[in-house]
């Protein structure tokens, strides 16, 4: 068994880098953290997570196999507030409702059209 400190980033091939950037800021208060050009390195507010876009990368909104990845949300009650953020970024919703009783979730594409999931645990 290799130790690790669990996963650490995705790369995800984009159309249009500023657009990307500019969605995954306003829904999840992404900071961008490295930039070079045709890619951007950004984590999300209090976490060591990496989402990396590449606009040179071929078939940009291309899953290859990934059916989705999540995101989790720290409080249930802050579902309304993703949705809302989701809509006015431009996202669009897929699938809104909850797991079980206090179990929200979340389903919608990013302009890229990759699907992405808020939930809460």
């Amino acid at each position: 068994m290799v130790k690790t400190y669990g996963l650490t980033h995705i790369a995800l091939a984009v159309r249009d880098l500023e657009r990307t950037l500019q969605f995954y800021r306003q829904v999840f208060g992404a900071e961008e953290t490295y930039r070079e050009e045709g890619r951007v390195e950004v984590q999300t507010p209090g976490c060591k997570d990496v989402i990396t876009f590449n606009q040179r990368e071929p078939h940009p909104g291309e899953s290859g196999g990934i059916a989705h990845f999540g995101f989790r949300l720290t409080t249930p009650d802050d579902i309304d507030a993703a949705v809302e953020a989701v809509k006015s970024a431009g996202g669009k919703i897929v699938d809104h409702g909850e797991f079980s009783p206090g179990y929200p979730y979340l389903y919608f594409e990013d302009p890229d059209g990759y699907l992405i999931e808020i939930w809460y645990e």
